[in-house]
């Protein structure tokens, strides 16, 4: 086994750990539970003028301005009316030097898996010309495939940058 195979298997071991999943459409994602500080119900969010589309606007959680991502609209995923499961999961971002709490938009959130290192595959590599370098890997469940995102990543350095002046 090449070097850079044996680096790509140990770096999957280590994305072994617990995981919060949701669903955009009939697709199922995952995040990293230490990245979650809470679940929220949709609530009354300020449109700030001049965003890129899938920047909702901001909320006040408990006295502080808070970002909110749409990742249907981040995803390049057709915008649904939101439901009674529609929800905000609020993360910390860390890049660099940077760190941001912000709101993720999901259309539900499922539950919370315990993914082994077995059940975890590196995600695919779909050509130059598909950006994927913000899924960590792919996690096979007992019904399902979970696309493991890395949150840190989904957003770029500028992105976040734009997020930060909005909170």
């Amino acid at each position: 086994m090449n070097t850079q195979v044996a680096n790509k298997m140990e770096n999957l071991g280590s994305l072994s750990g617990k995981y919060l999943t949701f669903n955009l459409g009939d697709e199922g994602y995952g995040l990293e539970i230490l990245k979650v500080q809470e679940i929220i119900g949709i609530q009354t969010i300020t449109k700030i003028p001049r965003t890129p589309a899938y920047v909702k606007g901001v909320i006040n959680l408990r006295g502080k301005v808070i970002p909110v991502v749409d990742l249907r609209s981040k995803f390049d995923m057709e915008e649904l009316e939101f439901t009674r499961e529609t929800c905000i999961i609020v993360v910390q971002v860390v890049r660099n030097d940077t760190s941001l709490v912000m709101g993720i938009i999901v259309d539900e959130v499922s539950e919370v898996l315990d993914i082994s290192s077995g059940q975890i595959e590196a995600a695919p590599t779909l050509g130059t010309s598909v950006d994927t370098h913000f899924i960590m890997g792919m996690a096979k469940t007992e019904n399902a495939v979970k696309i493991l995102l890395d949150i840190d990543r989904v957003l770029s350095l500028e992105e976040i940058a734009v997020l930060n002046q909005a909170g």
